[in-house]
């Protein structure tokens, strides 16, 4: 039969998994009676919020206006920056893509990002505008911003993927346009692993294209990254539901199950070849994913550190791109600190542990991965003595640091040209450094910048969008480690240094920043009977302070009148007893204080 692999990528909210129930219904691959929207994002969590989270397959059985049968071996695709590298493992399994576009919004940033992904690959592009229906549509605009994008002046369908008008012509065009699946049945097996979940009886579920020979159960398989083999115990096809088969063929998409009980055996991107046949070069497109946002997840109750081990394991069971390790907090007590792809991945998983497993979490301030060279240091590490630190309590002694090299990453932002003014001085204002502006027509704008990425993980989506008025978009990756004067503020409570409080920031941002958590700190964190010292402190150094006064009884009160000594008398008693208090009492910080804290994005 014939068969056709392809991908439909888009920026975030443009009807890509819309699309995808049109040719799911158009190819009757569903029944009607159990059709809904947004049939393959099952997570109640994509539901909700409207977006794609993780990649999904999907095989189609389609007859062509010309009357031959056709395999369509489709994967929807997350728009989302955090979710980019689910995309380039997904458009490695494909030879085509439709390029999705919204004719209200226009190309947009990670618009750009996905057509230069596939074009860097050799895959056959389909641009095609969606929502024509919407009042304001202007497809004639997009499609010129598509043109100057993909560099190559090529026709672009015009559908409305809600009503379906102009769906079929669009399966039409991946019939003609997109080659067939190349390899040889013939030739020894050489497969492509681009998804996998957990599933509590089968074990790993792994989603696989066949690129040469064929896979069935019975056969046994290696993983070129690890050299592991197992034995295949069910092979399949996806429809969308796991769909029995007894084998998967050369340039076909399916599903293997192999007795495997760990998933993080499993490396997305891996080849899988036969145990004891040698091939000569895994396929290209296999790297590991390092995560780039890391926060500490710490239980309000300490009683369910249990319940939050066991929640975070069985979540890593089917979001592996995520990674933790435990970590104590003076102040939170026993917790975990997690490793994420971006502030959108870690929001989720955090949601979801509240949501599936009902436990009530505190998540420290997001950190990004600094480079510390420090005395005593070097020959730890191959690159030249740095260490790698995820967490501000694990910084070196202040005296001790030479050098600290953070993260930077080229971004891309999409913006109508009248915003420009705004959008430069955000960027000027988070350290950004110029790289070019592009004109993709008379009205819109690429600017392309380098970006200290511990500047943008906390509020400079949300303030990229208040300047624009919603319409510039933003896309990101990284691109190299720089030196910068980066210091760390500890946060002294009662003369108490608070772990789960310090933060790193650049020097020139130190003061202003110590000086709006000081004041937050005072308004959050109740008097005692003592006074309380607020502090900020950088390099052993006070630079913010601010006292919480004590509460006091009104000791004169019962005095009527009489003489001053005898007043004097009593105040000195008072003086004297909450001097006593301040030496001896802890300053109790309720959960609340942190909470609303971690609220706070750093006003810069």
């Amino acid at each position: 039969m014939n068969i056709r692999n392809f991908s439909i990528i888009a920026h975030i909210d443009h009807g890509k998994s819309t699309l995808a129930d049109r040719f799911i219904q158009l190819t009757n691959t569903v029944p009607d009676r159990q059709m809904k929207e947004q049939f393959l994002d099952g997570m109640e969590l994509e539901r909700e919020r409207g977006i794609t989270i993780k990649a999904k397959a999907v095989r189609m059985l389609y007859k062509a206006d010309s009357g031959e049968d056709y395999i369509l071996n489709l994967i929807d695709t997350p728009g989302h920056v955090d979710f980019s590298y689910e995309v380039s493992r997904a458009l490695a399994a494909c030879e085509g893509a439709i390029l999705l576009v919204d004719a209200s919004q226009g190309v947009e940033a990670q618009t750009l990002a996905h057509a230069h992904l596939a074009q860097s690959l050799g895959l056959t592009i389909i641009p095609v505008i969606n929502k024509i229906d919407l009042e304001h549509a202007n497809p004639d605009a997009t499609e010129e911003q598509i043109w100057e994008v993909l560099k190559n002046p090529v026709d672009s369908s015009r559908i409305s993927a809600k009503d379906g008008r102009g769906a079929r012509g669009v399966l039409e065009r991946v019939i003609k346009e997109i080659p067939p699946p190349g390899g040889s049945s013939g030739k020894p097996l050489k497969a492509l692993v681009f998804d996998s979940f957990y599933d509590m009886y089968k074990g790993v579920v792994i989603y696989t294209r066949v690129v040469d020979g064929s896979i069935s159960a019975g056969k046994y398989i290696s993983f070129y990254s690890n050299g592991a083999s197992y034995k295949i115990e069910e092979v399949g096809y996806l429809t969308p539901k796991l769909s029995r088969a007894d084998s998967i063929k050369t340039g076909e998409v399916g599903y293997l199950v192999a007795g495997i009980r760990d998933i993080h055996e499993i490396k997305m991107g891996d080849t899988i070849y036969e145990k004891g046949i040698m091939i000569d070069e895994p396929l290209s497109g296999y790297k590991d994913v390092n995560p780039v946002v890391f926060a500490g997840f710490y239980p309000v109750s300490t009683t369910d550190y249990t319940a939050l081990k066991t929640a975070i394991e069985k979540l890593n069971l089917t979001d592996s791109s995520f990674n933790f390790q435990g970590e104590t907090s003076k102040a939170l007590g026993f917790g975990f600190r997690l490793g994420f792809m971006g502030l959108l991945h870690l929001d989720i998983i955090r949601e979801r542990i509240e949501r599936e497993f009902n436990i009530p979490l505190i998540a420290t301030n997001p950190n990004v991965i600094y480079r510390v060279l420090a005395r005593g240091t070097a020959g730890r590490n191959k690159d030249s003595g740095y260490i790698e630190v995820t967490n501000p309590a694990d910084f070196p002694h202040y005296g001790d640091v030479m050098d600290i090299m953070e993260p930077y990453v080229r971004a891309n932002i999409i913006a109508p040209l009248v915003c420009m003014e705004g959008i430069m001085n955000l960027l000027k204002e988070k350290r950004g450094e110029h790289v070019k502006i592009e004109y993709i027509s008379t009205t819109r704008v690429i600017v392309e910048y380098n970006l200290p990425l511990s500047e943008i993980i906390l509020d400079f989506y949300d303030k990229l969008k208040s300047v624009s008025r919603g319409y510039a978009s933003f896309d990101y990756e990284p691109y190299e480690y720089r030196s910068s004067d980066m210091v760390k503020i500890e946060i002294l409570l009662h003369s108490e240094t608070v772990d789960a409080l310090s933060f790193i920031v650049h020097r020139g941002k130190a003061l202003h920043n110590s000086r709006i958590l000081c004041e937050k700190l005072k308004e959050l964190i109740p008097r005692h009977m003592f006074e309380i010292a607020v502090q900020a402190q950088v390099g052993g150094k006070i630079i913010a302070r601010e006292t919480i006064g004590a509460i006091r009884k009104d000791v004169l009160a019962k005095c009527y009148g009489g003489d001053i000594t005898r007043k004097r008398k009593l105040l000195e008693a008072q003086k004297e007893g909450k001097r006593k208090m301040k030496l001896l009492g802890s300053v109790e910080i309720p959960q609340e204080a942190f909470m609303s804290l971690l609220k706070i994005s750093q006003d810069t």
